[in-house]
């Protein structure tokens, strides 16, 4: 069963298993300093009726009671579903139910992205596209659509990678002009020696794409531009520039997996809605992962479920 085929049957939540930790990247030194340490959620997809909100609430009071408590909480986009299909009264409904959960679940801080399904819009017209993610960044009560700060002994630049489609096809992953320049300027401002993480929405490298629906066809492999990031080479060829950047993360495609290429790990890190709400996407649980980030360049990004 496909993404499309899921969306339009969405039915009840299944049950949920651990999963094990998806491991520990390269390893630069050994130490026991204590890991800055990051909850990574993605994909909520909060709509109402189907145990969403109730969902979410669970999520975060896993999240908070963990023995190690995560410093911060990183939500890499889609935090309500599929607000340009529906009516701004839909969408609005789908936001109060989101800022509710928060207000009476969350006690961590939080840096949020926008997601495809976050943008409202009238039309699916690059300006229109534009607009609905001013009205997502007050929702999210975020000031830009991308940022830059430091996590400790880390750096975190979390990019925006809904870009309208200039054909007029709704959107597409990549950044644009303006957000490309920002981040070359970003990265090289950053000390060489301090380690960097990149978060997304759209995976900017991944191996699950192939597996979401039927991706072979006539002798070929295609995967479309809105699963990963149209603009993957250029951001690899950036990358390779900067050995500082260690990792990037991501969600939208709702599988897990971990690709090293030239020195980075990308981690596509599930959903917590899973399937939509509806059980298990594939082989992959509705979780989230937690990530330590180590002062001295290691880090772990472990996913786990939250439901029992």
């Amino acid at each position: 069963m496909n993404r499309r085929s899921l969306l339009q049957s969405l039915g009840l939540v299944a049950s949920s298993f651990s999963l094990p930790s998806m491991g520990m990247a390269n390893t630069i030194s050994h130490t026991n300093t204590k890991p800055f340490r990051i909850a990574h959620i993605t994909d909520v997809h909060m709509m109402p009726l189907i145990g969403a909100a109730k969902g979410l609430e669970k999520c975060l009071t896993h999240i908070q009671n963990l023995p190690l408590k995560p410093d911060l909480i990183i939500n890499s986009g889609d935090a309500i579903m599929d607000a340009h299909r529906g009516g701004r009264g839909i969408a609005e409904k789908q936001w109060r139910l989101w800022n509710e959960v928060l207000k009476d679940s969350l006690s961590t801080p939080i840096i949020q992205s926008i997601g495809n399904h976050d943008i409202w819009c009238k039309n699916e017209s690059p300006q229109s596209i534009i607009d609905g993610k001013k009205w997502a960044l007050d929702e999210l009560k975020e000031n830009k659509c991308y940022l830059s700060k430091d996590l400790g002994a880390w750096h975190l630049i979390s990019l925006d990678s809904i870009s309208p489609n200039q054909e007029g096809q709704w959107y597409t992953g990549r950044i644009d002009e303006e957000q490309l320049d920002w981040l070359k300027s970003e990265l090289s401002k950053i000390p060489r020696l301090k380690p960097v993480m990149i978060v997304s929405h759209i995976p900017i490298l991944s191996a699950c794409i192939f597996f979401d629906g039927k991706r072979f066809e006539k002798n070929q492999w295609t995967v479309p531009g809105k699963w990963m990031h149209e603009d993957a080479s250029e951001l690899k060829d950036l990358f390779l520039k900067y050995p500082n950047v260690k990792l990037a993360i991501s969600g939208h495609i709702h599988l897990l997996d971990r690709v090293e290429y030239n020195g980075v790990t990308y981690c596509c890190n599930g959903a917590v809605s899973g399937a939509w709400w509806s059980g298990d996407y594939q082989q992959t649980k509705p979780g989230y992962a937690i990530i330590d980030l180590y002062p001295d360049g290691r880090f772990t990004n472990t996913y786990t479920t939250y439901q029992s």
